[in-house]
């Protein structure tokens, strides 16, 4: 196996389909919500200027994740996908039981991210994950009558959306987020219901959620197990 492959730069994009495991929800349901989750990507992606197929995607079971090449710009992400994949959820509701009824959760990132025989790695693929399980984005769309919640990273906001010529920033709202490891600023964006434009926001970013004694003690039962899991491997049998 080759470990001197170099890292690449990938515009990361992940969504996660609200309720996904939910009881009511059947098999068939679920056959059918995936079925028009990738049609609705593959139709926004293609719509705005982004070829599907020259992505790479990888299922999640409840959600897809893509890497895009740098050559795309990353404008198209921001400006353009969220409203035409909120489009073509809408459409797809329209036509289903509610069962299989699409609302989603989706976050915008970017990095350097490795390959190897077994696909891709990365500390922004990490970050772009927990950005998408953040409490703040899931309240935020549980509240909203739309079908989309969008998250950026703190990066992604300061690099791509404040300079957008295409969307209003001030329509984002910066929260904390505190999910495993990562305490960072995330901006959250409601695209097809979007919040009232609040230039005051943009100079107020509350500071990253700080570590607390809970997060402290469940790090050290993590790594008190692992500890234990070696030592019991080393034992003599």
């Amino acid at each position: 196996m080759n470990y001197e492959r170099s890292a690449v730069h990938r515009t990361i994009f992940a969504v996660d389909v609200e309720g996904y495991g939910d009881r009511c929800r059947t098999t068939p349901h679920r056959l059918a919500l995936r079925e028009g989750l990738y049609r609705a990507l593959c139709r926004a992606f293609d719509d705005v200027g982004v070829p599907w197929t020259a992505c790479r995607s990888e299922d999640c079971g409840d959600g897809v994740f893509v890497l895009a090449p740098p050559q795309i710009p990353k404008r198209l992400f921001v400006e353009f996908l969220p409203n035409a994949l909120a489009v073509a959820l809408h459409r797809h509701n329209l036509n289903h039981h509610a069962g299989a009824r699409i609302r989603l959760r989706m976050a915008l990132h970017a990095g350097e991210v490795a390959y190897d025989d077994h696909g891709v790695t990365a500390p922004a693929i990490n970050h772009a994950f927990r950005l998408l399980d953040a409490a703040p984005l899931k309240e935020a769309l549980k509240a909203s009558p739309g079908v989309l919640g969008l998250i950026t990273s703190a990066w992604f906001f300061e690099e791509v959306v404040r300079h957008s010529e295409g969307l209003d920033p001030t329509t984002f709202r910066p929260v904390r987020v505190a999910v495993k490891e990562t305490r960072t600023t995330g901006w959250i964006s409601l695209p097809d219901r979007p919040y009232p434009a609040d230039a005051s926001l943009l100079v107020r970013v509350p500071e990253p959620a700080e570590v607390t004694g809970l997060d402290d003690y469940r790090t050290w039962r993590r790594f008190r197990r692992h500890a234990q899991v070696l030592a019991d491997r080393g034992e003599p049998g």
